[in-house]
């Protein structure tokens, strides 16, 4: 039911890539999605997140070793941040988890820029925040949240983790109840 509608099929058909060939990104696609990731609805409009991007193998090479659930050999990944000491003066806690609604956003986005360019995307989760801030060189007070994992598809990789049929939203969803009934 996406009609004509691109928004709505580009997220229909946005997929997680885990299989990326080594053909590099020209920079100015990175640019571009990273500037799709700076139009992500924050909360209050305070923009807390911060983006730290390579696409040296290198870096990258020792972010896959701190990174187990980077399962992508990427030739580029956004580190989505929070600027801890800019949350603390707008009044957050530092570790409020209110701000991780800020990363999810902002990695949606970053994610949805790329399928748009042709570009493959994949998340990360799993890594040790510390070393991966180590080995990005964060500005003090930024934290890394997410790695979303960056290159063109290649064939083959880990297949999805399918059970059964597809789900639909109606399988998602249940309605609150309604005022008077």
């Amino acid at each position: 039911m996406t009609g004509d509608n691109p928004v709505l099929a580009a997220i229909r058909s946005r997929r997680v890539v885990r299989a990326m060939t080594d053909q590099r990104l020209p920079r100015q696609t990175l640019e571009q999605i990273l500037d799709a990731g700076r139009w992500a609805p924050t909360a209050g409009n305070r923009h807390l997140q911060r983006f730290v991007a390579s696409d040296d193998s290198g870096t990258l090479r020792a972010l896959r070793m701190v990174s187990p659930g980077m399962l992508q050999r990427p030739v580029a990944v956004v580190a989505v941040c929070v600027d801890r000491a800019l949350a603390v003066d707008f009044g957050f806690a530092r570790q409020a988890h209110s701000l991780s609604v800020d990363v999810g956003t902002a990695a949606a986005t970053l994610l949805l820029a790329a399928h748009a360019l042709g570009v493959g995307g994949g998340p990360v989760t799993s890594f040790s925040r510390a070393a991966a801030a180590a080995v990005l060189g964060t500005p003090q007070g930024w934290t890394p949240e997410f790695l979303v994992c960056l290159g063109y598809p290649a064939p083959g990789g880990p297949a999805p983790m399918r059970r059964g049929r597809r789900l639909t939203w109606r399988d998602l969803t249940v309605w609150a109840p309604r005022e008077g009934a």
